[in-house]
């Protein structure tokens, strides 16, 4: 697979949605001899063109990640009852928290229309496993289509849909779980078992991710049957990257000595430094994206631009103390121990 795509590091940059993942992150580590993905997800469809313009322009390989819809809807009741919750801390910083849910699918059927009007490289996919229908359009404008799992029944899943391969995804991931049933927390496998769980089941090609952030880590899922893995908390810190300097700052914080799995940002379960905001909320926030995610939307944009790390999403990986201020060149060929 890495081959075709003419990639000489078995070490690719994962899609990192709001905002780390800048288009010059994607085109760096295309130049390193790598992969990045575009991450399309909370994008516009016109954003998403002009970053594959931009990055197509720069001549290198590269991917586009979608958000599949597969959303939890929330009971007016539950929602309230978070909202309420939460409004000390907005009024805090005197922003309007959504009186009532937001559910969106953003812009799927518009952004599978664009990459078919305009194909790329590679469309990875995750939170779900599309129609087959759409996985045959894409496949047939030209793009490999590689579907993010996190257990051996999703994997067959994806198979049966038509995908080209698979991003194996351990729990000890940062950012969302790409499982496909949010309601249950996937359970703390390590990758290299679980990608050997995958591999027993397919022949689909295999990309480990999920706490990768030494070369060690790396040897030992290719070990596993991986081709290939993919590492964004390892990039969070790199020059190219747009992730927030108080997100920066906090990953080698000794403040922040943890990382936990929680739905109290979005709804969805995802790893994030633990903080204030994932110890006061986490036990009572409702298994329901995206409306959750609009819910705090506001008040995490705010936090940010204040540097409020207490009730800033801190998306981290388990292995975050490893990310190192550098470019993503240097982390990516160091990761493959072609440094």
């Amino acid at each position: 697979m890495l081959t075709d795509l003419g990639i000489r590091l078995p070490v690719l940059a994962a899609p990192m949605a709001g905002g780390p993942t800048a288009p010059k992150l994607v085109t760096a580590a295309g130049r390193a001899g790598s992969m990045g993905f575009l991450a399309g997800g909370y994008k516009t469809p016109a954003t998403l063109a002009e970053q594959i313009t931009a990055v197509r322009g720069d001549g290198v390989p590269f991917g586009v990640n979608l958000f599949v819809p597969n959303p939890a809807t929330v009971s007016e009741e539950d929602y309230r009852a978070y909202r309420d919750e939460l409004l000390p801390a907005a009024d805090r910083y005197g922003v309007h928290l959504p009186d009532a849910p937001v559910e969106d699918d953003d812009h799927w059927a518009a952004k599978i229309d664009l990459l078919l009007a305009d194909p790329v490289p590679v469309v990875s996919l995750t939170f779900g496993v599309p129609h087959g229908d759409v996985v045959s359009a894409l496949r047939a404008a030209g793009s490999m289509v590689v579907q993010t799992v996190t257990s051996a029944p999703e994997a067959q899943l994806a198979e049966e849909a038509g995908v080209d391969a698979l991003v194996v995804q351990s729990s000890a991931a940062g950012g969302h779980s790409g499982t496909f049933t949010p309601t249950r927390t996937p359970p703390e496998v390590p990758l290299p078992r679980l990608l050997r769980d995958v591999r027993a089941d397919t022949r689909l090609p295999l990309i480990g991710a999920g706490g990768i952030s030494r070369r060690a880590d790396v040897a030992a899922a290719i070990d596993a049957g991986a081709e290939a893995v993919t590492v964004g908390t390892a990039l969070l810190r790199t020059h190219e990257s747009g992730t927030s300097a108080p997100h920066k700052a906090a990953l080698v914080d000794p403040d922040f000595d943890a990382t936990v799995v929680t739905r109290a940002f979005t709804g969805r379960p995802a790893r994030a430094l633990r903080n204030e905001f994932t110890d006061r909320y986490d036990p009572i926030a409702p298994c329901a994206y995206p409306a959750v995610h609009h819910l705090t939307g506001p008040l995490r944009k705010a936090a940010a631009t204040a540097r409020d790390t207490g009730l800033i999403h801190l998306w981290a990986g388990t292995g975050h103390r490893d990310a190192r201020e550098e470019g993503v060149a240097d982390t990516l060929t160091r990761l493959a121990g072609q440094d």
